[in-house]
């Protein structure tokens, strides 16, 4: 059962609204009392309440990405210096750069050779008012890419741009099965990335550009429609029924 009501910043959900389960998910938008151990909302939106799936979170379709320290993004190479790849995350966002060594077992031999447009998969390190973002492709606890899948993004994939509410949706698999049951059924599946910044890679390496779109399509209908699962189950038969008859 999920539920969803709209809040404002400042307004108190008891907890016992949300799911008791230690294994629960609390998203974005909920910041808890220590003292008090009651919710309270920090940003406007839709509480959203999925006690199936013990998550919670409030959705804000519209909102602006701001980079934050932890965030997972996709970027595009715009240039390079000595030391630096200079990176785009979005319009609203800060420069950020993105150390040459900061790969996975990366010297000054064996970094990679990123070219403008080139896209990789990052993580913010850091993120302060008025200085460049600094983001990296190893994951700072253990030096490696894994298990997030950092570093440069190859091959024939394409890029899709919804609601940085979806997707923190699909990073934290928080009522979302369309993309579990497209990936099922499309031939060969898909990979993806998905970035706080709003930004979503996928490549589907056996069913081609159609099946790209395919994923395409079914994002963007699940970011401009409020659907349950059951709808989004539908929405995927509708999909791959196109798929089939070409």
């Amino acid at each position: 059962m999920a539920t969803t009501q709209i809040v404002l910043p400042g307004d108190i959900i008891p907890a016992t609204q949300l799911p008791t389960s230690q294994k629960r998910k609390i998203g974005r938008g909920l910041k808890q009392d220590a003292a008090t151990h009651e919710y309270m909302a920090t940003v406007g939106g839709l509480l959203e309440i999925d006690f199936r799936r013990k998550a919670a979170q409030v959705s804000t379709p519209s909102a602006r990405y701001v980079p934050k320290p932890g965030d997972l993004v996709i970027a595009q190479v715009r240039g390079s210096s000595v030391d630096f790849f200079h990176v785009h995350i979005n319009a609203h966002s800060p420069p950020a750069v993105l150390p040459q060594l900061a790969f996975e077992g990366a010297t000054k031999k064996t970094r990679p050779n990123l070219k403008p447009n080139d896209l990789v998969y990052a993580k913010v390190v850091s993120a302060q008012k008025n200085m460049e973002v600094e983001l990296s492709c190893v994951n700072p606890s253990t030096g490696k890419a894994e298990p997030d899948g950092l570093g440069p993004l190859t091959g024939g994939g394409m890029v899709f741009d919804v609601s940085p509410g979806l997707a923190e949706r699909l990073i934290k698999k928080i009522a979302v099965v369309a993309l579990d049951d497209l990936g099922a059924r499309l031939p060969g599946g898909f990979e993806i990335a998905v970035g706080c910044n709003g930004k979503v890679w996928v490549e589907c390496a056996e069913a081609g550009v159609r099946g790209t779109c395919a994923v395409g399509r079914c994002l963007r209908e699940m970011d401009e429609l409020e659907l349950t699962e059951k709808d989004q189950r539908k929405l995927v038969n509708r999909i791959i029924a196109d798929f089939e008859r070409g």
